[in-house]
């Protein structure tokens, strides 16, 4: 239990740290405009999100990174906060549904890889 809250509470400092970075946040939450104003993202993302509650957490993040638009700061936010929702999941769950918290921290250094952040500074960060 020591362990999980320890690499839970690494990857939420990486989260912020790297929303700090990119966002100029030091929280991520994505937020959707009402249903009239959405964009191409939040409807992507609203799927992303239905996957995640249905448990394919590897569909989902197929489906993040296939639709990923790199020149959007959106996009990462919305890679952020889809990687902090899975954090909060306990690793039961994660292991249940074929996923573990290395994928995470791997996730999260693809997205920030995917914006041009650099592996080292991912590693400085952590």
């Amino acid at each position: 239990m020591f362990e999980q809250d320890y690499i839970m509470r690494m990857i939420h400092d990486l989260v912020r740290m790297l929303a700090k970075l990119l966002l100029g946040k030091d929280t991520v939450m994505y937020e959707f405009p009402d249903e009239a104003e959405f964009t191409e993202g939040d409807f992507l993302y609203k799927r992303i999100l239905q996957l995640l509650e249905a448990g394919r957490i590897n569909e989902a993040e197929n489906m993040l990174f296939e639709g990923m638009h790199t020149d959007d700061l959106s996009y990462f936010e919305m890679a952020m906060d889809f990687y902090t929702r899975l954090n909060q999941l306990d690793d039961a769950y994660l292991e249940e549904h074929d996923y573990s918290r290395e994928e995470i921290e791997d996730g999260i250094q693809m997205a920030a890889r995917a914006f041009g952040i650099s592996d080292e500074v991912v590693s400085m960060l952590k």
